[in-house]
């Protein structure tokens, strides 16, 4: 099978990442275990032990085999061989996880969660020796050929992750990138007490931050909303299909900010965050993303940087409301601490890996 720059070798490593994050949150308090460094091997079942850590840990480590998996196979490696080195390698990380875990107070190593972790890992390989097996991988080469232009591996990684960012909560839709803040706080504790602590301390002169004006939102939600439109648009190939992108686009991060919603405030009041501005920034950027897919892609990519970089300064002048704080501690403190980690640091990060994708974009030679 030829070789193919795929998007589940950026998404595999992340995923990885991710797992590791998962599992050793929140990496503090380490202690030497009160048994052998391997006894959790051995140890009985867990009394407290629930059906969704069951669901949990067998699902937590399936898109792991799956991109592993599904990534060798795409870089020209036999299925038989890639779904090997993918069981022995979700295997291994959660030997290594579990191990880790007994010397953290607040995590309880489990042989139980190391099975239940291998065999999602199976499961996860499993799968993507099928779709190899049924030519569906194929499929999906012939179809990404006519739709995106070579090399769109990391745009495509950019927009697959981008609604999973969307589901930590934000105080406005479609922002993120709320990260300056906390930087600046961390950098203003690690220069206390130095000589550049006066630095700092214009930092605060301002007071908090004014809550932003109307047409500060209404921007805000555009830039958010138009932004992952123009990365589609820097790596699709001319024609109709474009459209379809945008479009896709906006429904797809539209029912992302349902699901946030309900998960973060109730079902009930999943359709809270459609507000008239709302409605009419979406409107506007669906506009705008459909006209800008006559732009050809350099220009795209660059508009990209642009809304990108609004994006990010309006993020980092939005004062967090009451309603985001209380839904980020019951993120940070309840049952959601098993995605915490996940969805905060995809939206953190999100668009400043995008800006760089797209600056790789420009300086690139176009060879579509």
């Amino acid at each position: 099978m030829p070789r193919h720059r795929s998007s589940a070798v950026p998404l595999a490593w992340l995923y990885t990442g991710l797992i590791v994050y998962a599992s050793l949150y929140p990496f503090s308090g380490w202690r030497p275990p009160g048994h052998a460094p391997l006894g959790w091997l051995v140890q009985s079942w867990w009394p407290w032990w629930t059906w969704f850590d069951f669901v949990s840990n067998l699902l937590g480590y399936l898109p792991f085999g799956l991109l592993v998996c599904g990534a060798l196979v795409r870089m020209g490696r036999g299925a038989g061989p890639s779904a090997a080195v993918a069981i022995a390698a979700g295997t291994l990380l959660s030997f290594c996880m579990e191990t880790l875990q007994s010397w953290l107070p607040q995590r309880v190593a489990s042989n139980v969660d190391f099975v239940l972790n291998a065999l999602g890992t199976v499961l996860g390989a499993a799968l993507a020796a099928l779709v190899h097996r049924f030519g569906w991988i194929d499929r999906w080469q012939l179809a990404r050929e006519q739709w995106f232009i070579p090399h769109s591996a990391g745009g495509l990684a950019l927009l697959l992750l981008w609604p999973v960012g969307l589901l930590f909560p934000t105080s406005v839709p479609f922002a993120l990138g709320h990260v300056l803040g906390r930087v600046r706080d961390r950098l203003a504790g690690l220069l206390e007490g130095t000589a550049a602590e006066a630095w700092t301390a214009l930092w605060s002169t301002g007071g908090p931050p004014a809550p932003l004006l109307p047409a500060g939102e209404l921007a805000l939600v555009v830039m958010g909303l138009l932004a992952p439109c123009l990365v589609a648009l820097a790596v699709a190939l001319p024609g109709w299909r474009r459209v379809v992108l945008v479009l896709g686009a906006v429904m797809i991060g539209c029912a992302t900010m349902t699901l946030s919603t309900a998960l973060n405030f109730g079902p009930d009041h999943a359709l809270a965050w459609i507000t008239p501005q709302v409605v009419q920034a979406v409107l506007v950027s669906a506009g705008a993303a459909t006209l800008l897919s006559l732009v050809p892609r350099r220009l795209a990519a660059g508009l990209g940087l642009i809304a990108l970089t609004a994006l990010v300064m309006l993020v980092a002048r939005a004062p967090a409301d009451p309603y985001y704080a209380s839904s980020l501690q019951g993120w940070e403190q309840g049952r959601f601490i098993r995605f915490h980690g996940a969805a905060q640091w995809v939206g953190w990060a999100w668009p400043y890996a995008a800006m760089a994708y797209l600056l790789a974009r420009i300086a690139a030679r176009d060879s579509a």
